[in-house]
């Protein structure tokens, strides 16, 4: 009998959750960001459940907000992912661990170190967010008065992602001798060094860290524009999708698998996971019920500066009350603007109406029972539309808990999501392969 396919689960973590009212409803820990126990209590959790990944987002600004939206949000500030998640490593055993860093404002050799750091110290549990950082303020700490334009920010990237990649094959997996006898520690002729010299980074190496454990840490990536599919078609090998809809996730997934086969790469190599805002409930309507009161702590200042942002124009100059103007494109997130003008125009919402939307979490969301939510996981497993989920709890502890305690039971009383661990690595788990040395 042939197996049914499985669903690969990650839990995104910013490093808690990512609608604005969640560190206000009844229950839940408001001071979690920087609480390590909780953290910990988390990541343990997730184990439990055996899910893949803890899929850390980061950002290297306070949000561009007006302050008034901004002293109501907990996003606003969080642990350095790379510091976080080696303490996770060491109080999990199969967990992956997967951090967010920036291709535009950060610095490839230091980023390919930090990584295989993380992948040694946690036995080959590390993987890689690459992002190019849509927010423009974040340029403004990096000593520059303009963000880098779309279109440069994915070509550095690129360019990015073969410097650090490269430093991770500095030595071949044998190269380390260490022959007492002889007092030879290393083998020079298994040691190369890059010397790359490209449009965007000049960059030497080789990394004065032996090559990681899974030969390289898990490449992720969450680009939804044009680039951004080539970006995850060329490199990445698993991809944080921004469906809402059924077929949105279907014609995503052909586009992203599609552009792998036309570049000669396995399609099962990439592992396609949307974003999955779940609210659990022992009936639909009192899921429904817990969604209602969770976007009704989201102040409408933090609503429309949550729109704003997305938008990539002050949208408090709108009226509230009328349909959403024409939007001419931004610097900012192209995909993100896309989303959410089509999102106004199909269900002809208000400027208020949409903020509200957007304020709270306005993605794909699975609001229901554990058999619901398990139902319509399941159909976008079967329907191509995915390759799993990445996990958005509605809140935090009781929305992981309900999730571990009551849905993961149900998806594996289906046969779709694995009883124990297939590996002690994130690429065992996600069905990876160990990347080659390109030199050795």
């Amino acid at each position: 009998m042939t197996q049914k396919r499985q669903l690969r689960l990650g839990a995104f973590m910013r490093p808690t959750t990512i609608h604005t009212g969640a560190w206000r409803y009844p229950g839940a820990f408001p001071d979690a960001n920087f609480n390590l126990a909780h953290l910990r209590r988390f990541a343990q959790t997730l184990e439990r459940g055996r899910f893949d990944a803890f899929f850390m987002a980061d950002h290297l600004a306070v949000l561009n907000m007006p302050i008034e939206a901004l002293k109501r949000s907990h996003t606003v500030t969080s642990f350095d992912p790379l510091t976080l998640l080696p303490v996770l490593a060491v109080t999990t055993e199969r967990l992956g661990l997967i951090a967010t860093a920036s291709t535009t404002f950060e610095q490839p050799y230091l980023i390919a170190r930090r990584f295989a750091s993380l992948d040694h110290i946690s036995g080959g549990r590390a993987g890689w967010n690459i992002v190019t950082t849509s927010n423009p303020d974040a340029a403004q700490n990096f000593g520059l008065e303009e963000h880098m334009e779309h279109g440069e920010r994915y070509r550095r990237a690129r360019e990015f992602f073969d410097v650090v990649t490269g430093l991770w094959d500095s030595w071949a997996d044998d190269a380390f001798v260490r022959d007492v006898e002889s007092g030879i520690y290393f083998d020079p002729e298994k040691l190369h060094v890059l010397n790359h010299k490209g449009a965007h980074l000049s960059v030497r190496g080789p990394l004065n860290i032996a090559r990681p454990v899974q030969g390289w840490p898990v490449i992720v990536q969450a680009g939804a524009s044009g680039p951004g599919r080539q970006l995850a078609a060329e490199t990445a090998e698993v991809v944080f999708a921004a469906s809402s809809r059924l077929a949105e996730g279907q014609a995503f997934y052909a586009d992203v698998k599609g552009r792998m086969d036309a570049l000669g790469r396995d399609r099962d190599h990439l592992k396609i996971l949307p974003g999955a805002f779940v609210v659990v409930g022992e009936t639909v309507e009192a899921a429904r019920e817990k969604r209602a009161q969770l976007d009704a702590l989201v102040h409408y200042e933090s609503a429309i500066a949550a729109l704003s942002i997305a938008l990539g124009h002050d949208a408090s100059r709108f009226d509230p009350d009328a349909p959403l103007p024409d939007i001419p494109e931004s610097n900012a997130s192209k995909s993100s603007r896309e989303r959410v003008v089509a999102m106004a125009s199909r269900e002809n919402l208000t400027v208020r109406q949409l903020a509200q939307r957007l304020g709270g979490y306005s993605g794909l969301a699975f609001v229901g029972t554990p058999q619901t939510i398990a139902d319509s996981m399941e159909e976008w497993l079967v329907t191509e539309a995915c390759d799993g989920f990445n996990v958005m709890f509605a809140y935090l502890p009781e929305g992981l808990d309900d999730f571990v305690d009551k849905v993961v039971p149900e998806l594996q009383r289906r046969g779709i999501f694995r009883r124990e661990y297939e590996g002690r690595t994130l690429r065992e788990n996600l069905g990876l392969p160990r990347p080659r040395n390109r030199f050795f």
